[in-house]
């Protein structure tokens, strides 16, 4: 969905939530509210048709205008934030089955699109958790969302943390990352760099993509779970009928 873009403010949601003074103050407000109506009136909230109906979610549906309306005439950046990946879904499922994975930890929702891993580290008990996604719109969905689950939002950045200094994260989460070679490459490099430097531990969702199957790191990782992904979201994804939950172990 490509087309004419709308300025949504600022690299971070912290910046577009923070409370400053004058025009500047008024000018966020205003895109925050922008934003937060245009994903209330172009998502449909949702729940049961997932492997988590535990959580509550504003995503893109059959039901939904721009699920068929002319790519030209979306104002944002492609809307992978109002789809819930199955990647992430099968990462959502394994934290609230294993609460203790997360329970008192600081967390990373990597790619976190809708938030719905930060939620679920969250609902699981997480000492402090950090959702970063490139798109502005994805956090605004992420504040949204936790709302919707009756949760305080988690602290959200859209500016691109991968190959940045490594932050002392225990645990970061990876939903649907491998989707593109060079980008699984940045990953696995700074990755090693997160847990060399903090010892860091790395859980990995993904529906077994060509991607992710044939790059280098496939070697490294230890499955943990799989699940059946239920037949809406098969019908969304091309087919793909598992997904899978996997940590990262490079002394393997």
């Amino acid at each position: 969905m490509k087309g004419r873009k709308v300025l949504i403010c600022s690299d971070s949601v912290s910046a577009l939530y923070s409370i400053q003074s004058g025009s500047s103050h008024t000018f966020r407000r205003r895109c925050v509210s922008h934003s937060r109506r245009f994903i209330g009136e172009n998502t449909e909230v949702v729940g049961e048709q997932s492997l988590t109906p535990e959580l509550r979610l504003r995503l893109f549906t059959p039901s939904c205008r721009f699920w068929t309306e002319r790519p030209e005439l979306w104002p944002y950046e492609d809307p992978y934030w109002a789809i819930y990946w199955p990647g992430g879904q099968a990462l959502s499922r394994f934290l609230l089955d294993h609460p203790a994975v997360c329970r008192g930890q600081t967390v990373l929702d990597l790619g976190s699109g809708c938030g719905a891993s930060a939620i679920a580290a969250i609902l699981c008990g997480a000492a402090h958790v950090v959702a970063n996604d490139i798109d502005p719109m994805a956090a605004v969905a992420t504040h949204m969302n936790s709302e919707l689950n009756g949760l305080q939002p988690p602290v959200c950045l859209t500016h691109n943390i991968i190959g940045s200094p490594p932050a002392a994260f225990h645990l970061i989460l990876l939903g649907d990352m491998f989707y593109d070679q060079s980008l699984a490459t940045s990953l696995h490099s700074w990755l090693n760099r997160c847990m060399e430097t903090h010892g860091t531990k790395v859980l990995i969702g993904d529906p077994g993509r060509a991607q992710f199957e044939e790059h280098a790191i496939r070697r490294l990782l230890r499955p943990l779970a799989q699940f059946e992904l239920p037949d809406s979201v098969r019908e969304e994804n091309y087919g793909l009928s598992c997904s899978g939950v996997w940590s990262y172990t490079p002394e393997l």
